[in-house]
């Protein structure tokens, strides 16, 4: 299993005029290879996680997407590219600003990982499914007759 991390320093938009600084770390694992996973350490004793769709913050440094929980888009503050993520929960909404060049260049190491189109590969889902299906030692009496024909095999 690969591992992607990046520690880095997330907005966390309050107002147009106010943001507070979010330790966050974004981490890409090569087992669930179609996921990201954003933990923001908020200086409470449980850091916050998020998980989503890699392909979803990939396209949200290009363009907006995302619809419902999770939404991305590139913009620029103070002449900075930022990746804006608005992240909506039964406990709250979210608005944060993440530097658009570590979050491209932290993407860019996960799409060398895995990249895409090759996801479903890292999944394991073959190897899984055979181990699944193989026949166990046991099921051979469940495969064979147990109402053996009272006819020979010959003919007779």
């Amino acid at each position: 299993m690969v591992v992607v991390e990046r520690e880095l320093e997330l907005k966390l938009v309050l107002s147009p005029e106010r943001s507070i600084p979010v330790p966050a770390l974004l981490s890409y694992h090569s087992d669930d290879p179609y996921a990201v996973h954003v933990t923001f350490h908020i200086g409470s004793d449980h850091p916050v996680s998020w998980t989503f769709a890699r392909e979803l913050l990939v396209e949200g440094v290009f363009r907006p997407c995302g619809h419902g929980d999770v939404r991305a888009w590139p913009t620029k503050v103070g002449g900075r590219g930022v990746v804006l993520m608005a992240l909506s929960s039964p406990d709250g909404d979210a608005l944060l600003e993440a530097p658009a060049a570590q979050v491209s260049a932290w993407l860019e190491r996960t799409l060398r990982a895995v990249p895409p189109g090759t996801e479903a590969g890292r999944l394991g889902l073959d190897d899984g499914l055979a181990e699944l299906l193989a026949p166990a030692p046991a099921d051979d009496l469940w495969l064979s007759d147990p109402w053996p024909s009272d006819e020979s095999e010959d003919g007779e």
